[in-house]
């Protein structure tokens, strides 16, 4: 046996005993039926060409391996970022393991969510039942303060209505008539998880703002001073929430923080379980239609929100995931001028430090190529970063970005000499960007985990900083947004080039010419 008591193998070793290797070889002959491995090898190569490129842009019915993911992801989300808030999809249980296992497996930490857990008969008859039990059983069982729902594929499709069945499961006796449940349709078979952010965001601000869905007294805004922040979808929130409320912080601000996941997401193991951690409270979000500005740092993260926020009479400020110098500039001048508080020294001396470590660097990115792939904000900022480095964003691609977004992205590559021949691909998929690696290649790959197959395919370096992140542990601790963020994202991309750099001059007395001590 290649496994015993005595000899423990990892599966990294364990896989390549000769018992598995048989196994693997007769699986392939006896039952895969499958093409010669020469003509296996004849199509790959014929997938790496022009021809093929072409072919494979020319496609509009079909998406390979998109860089998105479905709406009620985008909700859960939300729903983990207020206060005793959990998290209620009105669909099918295997959804909603999806959706926790992703956020945990990004975050390593439990995340809370429960579903409707209908089947086919709900799909048949519809959903109320599984709503009444469902609500029933969430609010006895976790004995949250709110319940946010949202919803799948299934219930939007047969057309539920959860407006009027969280008002019959109030009537039931599921939850008492003044319970928050605040709710958004968020049909997976469209947008994707950035348009679920938004629809559940604006949900829950309709609901507080606008008189909890007709039960209660729309509220009247009266202005004060404070300032709204929204940070919009961000795999990095736990680093980046610390930084934005240390900015906000220095300058003195009171700032509401509409969705904040951080504490969720990053919890001590001190013996004691906590199911609900920090998060933004129901005080807040009521104080938050009095703000007298709103920051959004997604603009197509939250679209409706935002429109939705200068209807009630505030101004809103939207930028794009600021990351590097001229991101962050921008934002501090933001505040300030909404404040009327002048930049403080500490952040000016932030400033001045990542712009020497850039100096120190440059030499090394200067000229790189890149191809990156992501949110439609965070994409910006990369990109903008990359020029600021002297870089070239070669490739940008969002599956989830609109035309409007790629006129934006063209605009900034012509904003600086180091965009030139840069392009963008909005609506474009993994499959699509494989072929611009091979016909069109860059130096480095920015994306997320499932980029480690375009690097294996491609031999295109990955640096990991999109979510999600599956395969390496706690970057998101870290800031990618700020000043200090700006350092941590420099510092991913030199460590992604020095060690290609390494790996390419390894070989003694061959390669190992540029193996050098001293970088």
């Amino acid at each position: 046996m290649p496994q015993s008591a005595d000899k423990i193998l990892d599966h990294e070793l364990l896989f390549r005993e000769p018992e598995y290797q048989e196994l693997f070889k007769n699986k392939k002959e006896q039952f895969e039926y499958n093409h010669s491995d020469e003509k296996i090898g004849q199509v790959i190569e014929w997938t790496k060409t022009e021809d093929y490129k072409q072919k494979n842009f020319a496609r509009d019915s079909l998406t390979v391996n998109p860089a998105k993911a479905c709406q009620p992801l985008g909700a859960v989300y939300v729903a983990n970022g207020f206060h005793k808030t959990l998290s209620f999809v009105h669909g099918s249980q295997g959804c909603v393991a999806y959706y926790r296992s992703h956020f945990s497996r990004h975050f390593k930490e439990p995340t809370s969510c429960v579903s409707s857990s209908m089947t086919e008969d709900a799909a048949v008859f519809g959903g109320l039942n599984n709503m009444v039990d469902g609500l029933a059983n969430a609010y006895n069982l976790y004995k949250p303060d709110m319940i946010a729902v949202s919803t799948t594929c299934m219930a939007e499709v047969i057309g539920d209505d959860l407006n009027a069945f969280i008002k019959t499961s109030k009537e039931k006796g599921s939850v008492p008539a003044e319970f928050d449940v605040p709710f958004a349709h968020t049909p997976a078979f469209v947008g994707s998880h950035i348009t679920g952010y938004d629809n559940a965001l604006l949900g829950v601000l309709q609901h507080f703002w606008d008189g909890k869905a007709g039960t209660a007294e729309k509220l009247e805004r009266v202005p004060d001073d404070s300032i709204n922040f929204i940070a919009g979808f961000d795999g990095f929130v736990v680093g980046n929430m610390k930084e934005m409320r240390r900015i906000f912080s220095l300058f003195g601000v009171k700032v509401n923080v509409l969705c904040d996941p951080s504490g969720s997401w990053s919890t001590p193991t001190d013996g004691e379980f906590r199911m609900y951690e920090g998060g933004t409270t129901k005080e807040e979000v009521i104080a938050g239609l009095h703000a007298k500005a709103t920051i959004v740092f997604q603009e197509y993260c939250c679209e409706k929100t935002s429109k939705y926020i200068a209807e009630k009479g505030q101004e809103v400020v939207v930028l794009n995931a600021p990351v590097g110098v001229a991101g962050t500039d921008e934002f501090l001048m933001a505040i300030s001028r909404l404040t009327g508080k002048p930049i403080p020294a500490e952040l000016e001396l932030e400033r001045g430090l990542l712009v020497d470590a850039m100096a120190d660097s440059q030499a090394h990115l200067h000229g790189k190529r890149y191809a990156l792939y992501g949110d439609p904000d965070q994409m910006l900022g990369y990109a903008q970063f990359l020029l600021e480095l002297g870089a070239e964003p070669a490739h940008v691609l969002a599956t989830n970005g609109n035309e409007a977004w790629a006129a934006k992205v063209q605009a900034l590559f012509d904003s600086s000499p180091y965009g030139a021949g840069c392009k963008v691909y909005p609506k474009r998929d993994l499959w699509h960007m494989r072929s611009l690696l091979f016909t069109e290649p860059v130096d480095f790959l920015i994306g997320n985990t499932y980029g480690k197959y375009l690097e294996r395919d491609t031999g295109t370096p990955l640096v990991r900083m999109v979510f999600p992140i599956f395969d390496r542990h706690h970057y998101h601790r870290f800031p990618t947004w700020g000043y200090e963020g700006g350092m941590r994202v420099l510092v991913n991309l030199l460590d992604e080039f020095f060690e290609t750099l390494d790996a390419n001059t390894i070989v003694p007395g061959k390669t190992d010419y540029s193996y050098d001590i001293i970088r």
